[in-house]
């Protein structure tokens, strides 16, 4: 009987170090702290883009693959989660979290960008292997391969059910919306098919960089020398930086002369500011106005007649970004921090005054697709009291001929029309004055007198704005 323990072994293949991969890397860090710390993607994003540059890791192509990384799955993840749904064995929710986010960053690169498959499903998996370990990489292969055998409009045909028999279930699916948010966002809009589908879609694009030129401090004109730089739509201070133009790099923006601000935001603060008054115009308010945007931009526009601006928010972090924003402001101001619904100024103390209230953040989504993921119908209820309370504030707070504006960054009916309704219902001496005027040039601004933007109609968040006078 032969020795066969004598025999040579053949050699062990050596073991493969995973290549490690920044951008990937950093997409996976990103989600993670989005998933794990309720973190916003476009707070967290830049400060690791950041340290990638100081590190020598980045450069502008990989800003832009990792920025795109994250805001795809972010923004389709509901699809792809229903497509995962269809390749994995059990239930999504019995996969781990972070198992869960390498295969979005798969499957966004499979049927979302035009990464090869063969390039899309080997990255990842060099991903898994770094931050998850061989094992799990292997599940993670596996799963890709599956997924890899169709594109987007095929896996949608499987995942999504017919329209004819449950549209807003098929419109969450296709276009990546909880169907609450769907059913929220068709009540709002009305319409047909044809105009939610596009909604959802502007929801689903990277919107433009937009500035804001502080009056008194720059102009329109001094951003548009900026590269890749074109004129805002709407705002005559607006301007629009194409090709993922990089705000931090503009002088004005540094200097705090010019700012970051979606038009809508730009929008409001102009129609207040130009709204038809009886008697004075000397003092404003802008009671909820942290971080800062559209408390600027009324300074400025106050300082230009004379006029004062005080600042009120309840956050002291908040406040403190307020006067982050108007330092250097070329009138005088004031910045407080305080409660809107409990306020340290006299009744009838203003002659205009915003509240731009808390809310849901459902007009902002293009901008903040996690969020979409994180609210819930019973966020709602949380806010009314307070919405309620802020604009009964403000009318109190404004004399006998001022005006007030409410504003939210939500279409929703219940943080809209239903809040200004139930209040002036209760404010007797107050009565809704016609904002479509106040925004010249402004195309499918509805029946009025209120006024609701929307991404796929102005290329704005979708803010929206009930101008009050009081009367009495």
């Amino acid at each position: 009987m032969s020795d066969t323990s004598r025999r040579p072994r053949k050699p062990a293949k050596p073991h493969r170090r995973p290549q490690k991969d920044p951008v990937r890397i950093l997409a996976f860090e990103a989600l993670r702290a989005v998933d794990e710390r309720d973190a916003y993607a476009n707070l967290v994003l830049p400060t690791l883009l950041r340290k990638a540059r100081e590190k020598g890791d980045f450069d502008g192509r990989d800003a832009a693959l990792a920025t795109e990384l994250v805001y795809g799955t972010l923004r389709r993840q509901g699809t792809y989660d229903a497509i995962l749904a269809a390749c994995v064995d059990r239930p999504l929710r019995e996969v781990d979290p972070p198992v869960l986010d390498v295969l979005s960053l798969g499957v966004h690169q499979l049927l979302g960008t035009r990464i090869p498959s063969h390039a899309a499903v080997s990255a990842t998996v060099e991903l898994a292997r770094v931050v998850l370990g061989d094992g799990r990489a292997k599940f993670v292969n596996a799963v890709l391969r599956k997924v890899a055998r169709d594109d987007l409009d095929g896996w949608l045909e499987k995942v999504a059910p017919p329209y004819d028999e449950d549209p807003e279930d098929h419109l969450s699916v296709v276009h990546s919306h909880p169907r609450w948010v769907v059913s929220a966002l068709w009540d709002s809009l009305g319409g047909g098919r044809a105009d939610i589908e596009d909604l959802l879609r502007a929801d689903n694009e990277r919107p433009e960089v937009t500035l804001v030129a502080r009056p008194g401090r720059a102009t329109a004109e001094e951003l548009l020398r900026e590269e890749a730089a074109v004129p805002g739509r709407w705002s005559p201070y607006a301007v629009r930086l194409t090709e993922g133009g990089e705000p931090g790099a503009v002088d004005a923006v540094r200097e705090g002369r010019a700012g970051v601000q979606d038009e809508g935001s730009q929008l409001v603060a102009l129609a207040l500011a130009g709204a038809p008054l009886d008697g004075p115009d000397e003092k404003w308010l802008d009671g909820c106005a942290g971080p800062g945007g559209k408390a600027a931009l009324l300074a400025a526009l106050a300082a230009e007649r004379g006029a004062v601006l005080l600042a009120s928010e309840k956050q002291p972090h908040r406040a403190g970004l307020v006067a982050g924003a108007l330092a250097g402001n070329p009138g005088p101001y004031q910045v407080i921090t305080a409660d809107g619904t409990r306020p340290p100024w006299r009744p009838g103390s203003f002659d205009r005054v915003l509240v731009d209230v808390p809310c849901t953040g459902l007009g902002a989504l293009r901008r903040r697709p996690e969020a979409r993921w994180r609210r819930r119908p019973e966020d709602l209820d949380g806010f009314a009291p307070l919405q309620r309370g802020l604009l009964r504030t403000a009318l109190e707070s404004v004399r006998v001929g001022g005006v007030v504006g409410y504003a939210t960054c939500s279409p929703h009916l219940a943080e809209t029309r239903a809040v200004v309704a139930d209040v002036l219902k209760q404010f007797p001496e107050a009565a809704l004055i016609d904002a479509r005027p106040l925004l010249p040039g402004v195309p499918a601004l509805g029946d009025g007198p209120d006024v609701q933007l929307w991404p796929h109609l102005h290329g704005t968040d979708a803010m929206y704005l009930a101008l009050v006078r009081r009367t009495g």
